[in-house]
């Protein structure tokens, strides 16, 4: 039961973000966003991953650097920002996971760089002790300052995060996802806290995806998607389906194919397990079909995604492909045996940038074009090469062409293309969207129907709710490791704010 409190907020206004804009090569991350924090506040910051959340406070640490905008705190404009600037203007970060020092002491990790020395130029450790002691006392912190920090629990090492930050005179605190490992006892421990160093006029920003602890911690909210301020509310003028309505958005079924799916099942996981990842994961793909998979950072769909290709140990459980085992033990197996696995990070695990059209198409299938002496067939290989640069639209001078001087959008149809001449069965899509422009977008969601009408079973792993209703004849919904929810367009249940509710691990009933 969330505790009701009143909140001691000022009306005066601490920080001002005005028409930030933030773009990448494809992708407009940020566009004429407006954001303000008053002092002693406790202000949320929601909206789906890649809605711009991370982008918006890099620009406000200084991490980034916005294309246009200006951020001003108590009405003085900040001219060059930069991490520095930014910490000596009272504004900190304190990430999802910790940055301390941990086989150093509480008191080290307090007063790291400045330890107090005695006459004869040694560190004076009783001194170290007994200024942590009452740095921490002056907060109401109760931590023992000999203990090493490895030691401390996860609320612990947060707790003295902030404590860092407020003695180096934070007047604002950005707080990103930190009870993402907490139990309900640390977070209320957690929370304490914060509301504790607020009623001192400490502000703070809370970025967090579990949306009923923003309603129990939160004096406003803002919402964001697609790179803009949707708006900001009082946290008592709004409720959780109303703010899923404005982190979903209208306009849910941007694309929508016609279902493909056969009644064949090529592809079969069975009580899939691997400690520390996931969790009895059973799903099942028919040939023709598409599927989704969503689910926050850390719910298990990447490793999921990465052990069924090979990537990482797949764990225990069975896998069948076309009714044989499977269990990859590299990337080749996987290929070998019909899966192809497109990564979220093209340009890292997909592409060879410094290398032409041709090779990154083909390579995955040389042995297929070599003749019976071992030459490779150059004759063969321009003609698939030009057939998937026509089949999938590959805006590019011609096959030579290096990779790397196509837009993302082009790269991503590489990728596809290197994929589709493999001529999988199972295709395993991981956010094939991500950094392309609309009109790509539209492109890329042609190649995955058409391939669904070939036959290739498709799982796309995306948190663009909208894309996968659009696209998908199922939806799966993964938290804390194991596929919780399934959504069907036969059933007729693809409703946006049940499937993020899903995805956001509350009921689909928010008033249960």
């Amino acid at each position: 039961m969330a505790e009701t409190r009143t909140s001691q907020h000022s009306d005066e206004i601490l920080l001002d973000m005005r028409g930030i804009s933030k773009s990448y090569p494809g992708v407009q991350a940020l566009e004429d966003a407006d954001f303000s924090v008053r002092r002693g506040e406790i202000h949320g910051l929601v909206g789906k991953n890649g809605a711009g959340k991370s982008t918006l406070m890099g620009v406000l640490m200084g991490i980034r650097e916005a294309d246009s905008g200006t951020i001003a705190i108590e009405g003085e404009t900040l001219r060059h920002a930069s991490p520095q600037t930014m910490l000596d203007a009272g504004i900190s970060y304190v990430p999802q996971h910790i940055n301390l020092l941990n086989t150093l002491t509480v008191a080290e990790n307090i007063l790291v760089g400045n330890l107090p020395k005695n006459r004869f130029g040694l560190v004076d450790w009783k001194a170290v002790n007994e200024d942590s002691q009452a740095r921490l006392s002056r907060l109401g912190l109760k931590l023992d300052v000999r203990q090493l920090v490895e030691g401390l629990s996860v609320a612990e090492r947060t707790m003295l995060a902030i404590a860092k930050a407020l003695f180096n005179n934070a007047r604002l605190i950005i707080l990103d996802e930190p009870t993402a490992a907490l139990t309900r006892v640390d977070i209320d421990l957690l929370f304490s806290f914060v509301r504790a160093q607020q009623q001192q006029g400490v502000a703070f920003i809370y970025i967090s995806h579990h949306l009923e602890e923003v309603f129990e911690i939160c004096d406003r909210v803002t919402v964001m998607r697609d790179g803009r301020i949707v708006g900001t509310r009082a946290i008592d003028e709004i409720d959780v389906p109303g703010l899923v309505h404005m982190m979903v958005g209208g306009g849910v079924k941007e694309y929508e194919r016609d279902s493909t799916a056969g009644r064949e099942v090529v592809f079969e996981a069975s009580n899939l397990s691997r400690r520390g990842a996931y969790e009895d994961v059973n799903f099942a793909l028919r040939q023709g079909e598409v599927v989704g998979i969503s689910g926050l950072q850390g719910s298990g769909v990447d490793e999921l995604a990465q052990g069924l290709f090979g990537l990482e140990r797949l764990g225990v459980g069975e896998v069948y492909v076309g009714g044989d085992a499977y269990r990859p033990d590299s990337p080749k197996a996987a290929f070998e045996a019909g899966v192809a696995y497109l990564p979220q990070d093209r340009h890292r695990y997909g592409l060879i940038q410094l290398r032409s059209v041709r090779e990154n198409v083909t390579y995955s299938v040389l042995d297929r074009l070599v003749g019976r002496l071992g030459v490779l067939l150059r004759k063969d290989e321009h003609e698939l090469t030009e057939e998937y640069i026509d089949k999938l639209g590959i805006v590019t001078p011609g096959p030579e062409q290096r990779t790397l001087l196509l837009s993302g959008g082009n790269q991503q149809k590489v990728v596809f293309a290197k994929l589709a001449a493999t001529q999988p069965t199972v295709l395993i899509l991981h956010e094939p969207t991500q950094g392309v422009d609309v009109q790509a977008k539209v492109d890329i969601f042609n190649i995955i129907n058409d391939l669904s009408t070939q036959g290739v079973a498709t799982m796309i792993i995306s948190s663009e709710v909208r894309e996968l209703i659009g696209l998908c004849d199922r939806i799966f919904v993964m938290c804390g490791g194991r596929i919780t929810r399934e959504f069907s367009r036969a059933a007729d249940d693809m409703k946006p704010e049940d499937i993020l509710l899903a995805i956001e691990g509350g009921p689909l009933d928010a008033d249960a």
